[in-house]
C-alpha cells in the first residue's frame, strides 16, 4: 500500500458575484469550477453564458482551470 500523500490537488473556481439586483431574487448558480451568486437576471444570466463559453475553451484546450496561467485566462476571457 502506498501511503497517502498530504498534498491536495490545486484547484480553481470561478466566482461571479452581481450587485445590480432589486427584485428580491436570491440567484445562486454551481459549476464543477465556478460559483455565481446575485445580480438581475440579465446580469446572472451573462454571468452564467461567461462561465459556460470559458469551460467550452477550456475543454477545447484540453485544460482544467487551475492549469491555465493568468496570461492564458485573460486570454479565454477575453476570446470568449
Amino acid at each position: 500500500m502506498k501511503p497517502k500523500s498530504s498534498k491536495k490537488k490545486a484547484r480553481a473556481t470561478l466566482l461571479g458575484l452581481g450587485f445590480d439586483h432589486k427584485d428580491g431574487h436570491t440567484r445562486i448558480t454551481r459549476g464543477k469550477n465556478f460559483q455565481l451568486v446575485g445580480g438581475s437576471q440579465e446580469t446572472h444570466e451573462r454571468m452564467q453564458e461567461k462561465a459556460i463559453k470559458i469551460n467550452e475553451e477550456l475543454k477545447k484546450r484540453g485544460k482544467a482551470l487551475e492549469e491555465v496561467g493568468r496570461d492564458e485566462f485573460v486570454e479565454i476571457c477575453e476570446k470568449t
